[in-house]
């Protein structure tokens, strides 16, 4: 999914659902939730990567990987 968008991309409405389905099975959903959820866009990662960013109404962003929520871990 991921590679279907590129850097500053805002995710779709039928992508955000499969997000917002990861990011409820992550250890620490309620924090990374935070005052909710606004949308989710492709940011750079570091090393030249790029993932999903989590954006609430507060103006906050959070990554978000997906691997992390398959696999019950996550990156700070």
């Amino acid at each position: 999914m991921l590679h279907r968008y590129d850097v500053g991309n805002l995710v779709n409405v039928h992508d955000a659902v499969i997000l917002q389905a990861a990011l409820e099975h992550y250890p620490n959903a309620t924090e990374r939730i935070g005052c909710g959820i606004t949308g989710f866009s492709v940011r750079t990662a570091g090393f030249g990567t790029k993932c999903f960013w989590v954006n609430r109404p507060d103006g906050t962003t959070e990554k978000l990987s997906i691997t992390g929520a398959i696999h019950g871990s996550y990156a700070k």
